[in-house]
């Protein structure tokens, strides 16, 4: 075959390649390999009827402080119908990480803190990234400008107390195997090896539950 026609053999199988790509229907998410069915699965919240996506997390997982930017970027891409909560992993209930997190829910400041205490955990290193203390932790939110002790008695309210349990009975009931962990709707536990598939997981899952929400 002459030269040139084997160019352009290669010309037209780089034009027709994405054509064809394009023209395969995507595949959907496999059960028991992209995500796992949670036995009468409960939702983290029920503040509204949006699809909820639950991140289980830990402030001193660093898997979870790579994590975060992503996830935070992704949940600005979502439409309206959809929610992206943040449940710390609250196994213990002297967990300080954990109820600071509650605490900055309950004084309505977590889009404040969030990232910043991850980044002064693991980047700049000003908060202990283990066995923090309830003082440590609201000097570093007196830092982002929360008061000190407004915040310190959030830690120990009651309020925070029964979201702590909360939050061990959902990472229970959700099977958390480790953090992070998106949960989808309370009922798709997602399973993946990277942090971008399980945002692309997360967002098949979203699709799937918006559908089944439409059928009648």
């Amino acid at each position: 075959m002459p030269r040139h026609h084997v160019l352009l053999l290669l010309v037209l199988q780089c034009l027709l390649l994405p054509l064809i790509a394009c023209a395969q229907p995507a595949s959907g998410p496999v059960e028991g390999q992209d995500y796992v069915v949670i036995p009468d699965g409960q939702r983290w919240s029920s503040a509204d009827d949006r699809i909820e996506v639950a991140e289980i997390f830990a402030y001193t997982c660093h898997h979870c402080a790579e994590f975060q930017p992503q996830l935070d970027a992704w949940k600005r891409k979502q439409p309206a119908d959809v929610r992206v909560s943040q449940v710390p992993a609250a196994f213990s209930p002297g967990d300080n990480y954990a109820r600071a997190c509650f605490a900055a829910q309950q004084l309505g400041v977590l889009d404040k803190l969030h990232a910043p205490l991850f980044r002064a955990i693991h980047a700049a290193q000003t908060v202990p990234m283990s066995h923090a203390s309830a003082d440590e932790l609201a000097a570093f939110a007196a830092g982002e400008g929360i008061d000190t002790a407004k915040f310190k008695a959030a830690m120990a309210s009651p309020a925070v107390d029964a979201m702590m349990q909360h939050a061990r009975q959902f990472a229970i009931a959700s099977g958390l195997r480790g953090t992070p962990t998106l949960v989808v709707d309370g009922k798709y536990r997602v399973q993946a090896a990277s942090h971008e598939q399980a945002l692309r997981i997360a967002g098949q899952l979203v699709a799937m539950e918006r559908a089944a929400r439409k059928r009648p």
